[in-house]
């Protein structure tokens, strides 16, 4: 539009009052008007930072390398170090796991994949015997059983492409008390106990992280003055100083001579991938959750699409739990079925992701009768079901985030630590199927999907998930297993629910995972009148003697600018908001 030949208002100081006053309020006005986008830009960056984790340790090490000028995935490096160090039962760099990352600058998010993978000398039936069975025990212990690990490339790969801090300061909380120690706790003296056979197998396992071949006593102190140089190489030579060189001749030499199958080029030729989350709607909450290799997004996008179909928030709670049990039922009857590496398999991520799709299977599910699973495809007996795994969550001042969950599998991994390096390996190829419809450690089937291939990266349930309603932003993960997908179901609907990092992290759990067929509830979850409504639709109940997972959540209210965090009171972990 042309600019009008004279001003559209007159400036002459011997205006009227009225008229100058209008004046005045309509450049005013005008000005705040055109300064919004700046208020709004403001408003849209945390008021503080925020950590949840596992460990106090881990939690404390990541607000170290934040007050360094690190931002949130410095700060994931540092926490996921620590927790390797710290948490031996449940992550190190032996191990794996994915990171879910959001940068604030341009809203950019990926999944960060840093699955093991397996070795190139693995084969289809590595596990069996001559008979075609599965030989109990000996694709969880011992060298055999360890995928190669990605996390060391991860954390490199991190550092290099989204921090700010070279790996020589975030790998230092972790170097330090890799040389220090740190103190045992009752979960750790526990865990050894669970795997005292595993651990007193190798001898490095046995001198690191056991006492006269027995746990150690609480508070005495566990040095892995190996695990130190072993951080060092990677802090100061990038992946190079695990994946080459003489650590990794170290590496293979341990692990063949004591029965494994690595070699220098599984090490050499292990690549860190960038795959795009999975990602769906639950009402009008966005999720982005963890893609396949996990299963956890696609799992979880299935289940919540079913339940979008129904009004939980006026059911009764025995007719929700039902209904939820019967969503879990068919989301891991599919994950089971379809689920595998995508680098190795095409899979119908779309389909099983589709709200129609859903409500195909929603159609399936009777509100006062449970489908017993042997009625879907696939049907075969389970054995035991565990708990390993660790998770974090991170927000920095700048609105980065991160979701990570890390694992070495079964507790203490698979025990083994090859002499002179430290490193604790993982028994992630427990995660194959070993053969289909042959359950691994923690209860699940899997078809040929999951089937073993040399290279491979083996299915997970990791599930670590962004939520954003609009108005808040959660950051959610947990370690457990099978369970991991149903504790991040029922947070998720928790959150739909106006539920706070509190509530999410402390509510009651149960779990539906399509075999064994029945429904695991925490204790005192359900009272005696709950578990007979559930039985009389058809559910078989499991009460379980003992709580499960850790779960850890950071909560971003932008509608108030305000930031909290939470660890799951079953667990040792910390929460800090800062």
């Amino acid at each position: 539009m042309k600019a009008p030949d004279a001003p559209m208002f007159n400036t002459d100081i011997s205006i009227r009052p009225r008229v100058r006053a209008f004046f005045t309020q309509a450049v005013i006005a005008v000005t705040l008007f055109c300064a919004g986008p700046a208020i709004v830009a403001a408003a849209e960056t945390p008021s503080a930072a925020a950590i949840s984790s596992a460990h106090p340790l881990a939690t404390e090490a990541g607000f170290e390398i934040l007050e360094q000028g690190g931002n949130a995935f410095d700060a994931a490096v540092a926490v996921s170090a620590v927790l390797a160090v710290v948490e031996p039962y449940s992550s190190g760099i032996g191990g794996g796991g994915f990171w879910l990352v959001h940068r604030a600058d341009d809203g950019f998010e990926t999944m960060i994949d840093g699955r093991e993978r397996a070795p190139l000398a693995a084969a289809r039936d590595m596990y069996l015997d001559k008979s075609g069975t599965v030989v109990e025990g000996l694709s969880i212990n011992g060298p055999l059983a360890a995928g190669i690990p990605g996390e060391p490339a991860a954390l490199d790969h991190i550092a290099a492409k989204y921090g700010r801090l070279p790996l020589t300061k975030s790998l230092a909380p972790a170097i330090k008390l890799a040389e220090e120690g740190f103190p045992v706790d009752a979960i750790y003296q526990r865990l050894a106990g669970f795997r005292l056979a595993a651990l007193q197998a190798s001898p490095e396992a046995q001198r690191i992280f056991l006492k006269d071949s027995k746990p150690p006593e609480l508070d005495s102190l566990i040095r892995q003055p190996e695990l130190a140089n072993t951080l060092r190489l990677l802090a100061t030579q990038g992946r190079d100083g695990f994946y080459r060189g003489e650590l990794a001749k170290q590496l293979v030499e341990g692990v063949r001579k004591a029965g494994g199958i690595w070699q220098l080029r599984d090490l050499e030729e292990y690549k860190v991938v960038e795959r795009e989350p999975i990602r769906g709607n639950y009402h009008d909450i966005k999720i982005t959750s963890a893609a396949p290799p996990s299963s956890g997004g696609a799992v979880l996008v299935t289940m919540l699409n079913i339940l979008q179909g129904y009004d939980l928030d006026n059911m009764d709670d025995s007719t929700r739990q039902h209904v939820i049990s019967e969503a879990m039922r068919r989301a891991y009857r599919d994950r089971a079925q379809y689920l595998g590496d995508p680098d190795y398999i095409d899979m119908p991520i779309e389909m099983l992701t589709n709200p129609v799709y859903a409500a195909g299977l929603r159609a399936s599910i009777r509100t006062d009768k449970a489908t017993p699973s042997a009625s879907l495809p696939g049907a075969v007996e389970q054995r035991s079901e565990g708990n390993d795994t660790t998770h974090f969550s991170i927000i920095d001042k700048q609105g980065n985030r991160v979701a990570a969950t890390l694992s070495i599998n079964y507790p203490f991994g698979s025990g083994f630590i090859p002499p002179g390096t430290g490193v604790l390996l993982n028994d992630e190829m427990d995660d194959f199927a070993a053969k289909p419809g042959t359950p691994n450690a923690y209860g699940l089937v899997g078809a040929e999907a999951n089937a073993i291939a040399p290279g491979k990266r083996m299915l997970s349930s990791m599930t670590p998930t962004f939520l954003d309603d609009g108005e808040r932003i959660a950051i959610v993960g947990t370690p457990g297993g099978s369970r991991i997908i149903t504790m991040v179901l029922l947070a998720t609907l928790d959150f739909a629910a106006g539920g706070d990092a509190d509530t999410m992290v402390s509510l009651p759990r149960f779990h539906h995972q399509y075999l064994p067929d029945m429904v695991f509830v925490e204790p005192d979850m359900l009272d005696p009148e709950g578990s007979a409504a559930l039985q009389s639709m058809g559910h078989n109940i499991n009460q379980l003697e003992d709580t499960y997972g850790n779960l850890h959540t950071v909560v971003w209210d932008k509608s108030n600018n305000t930031v909290s965090a939470a660890a799951d009171p079953r667990g040792i972990g910390s929460s800090k908001v800062k």
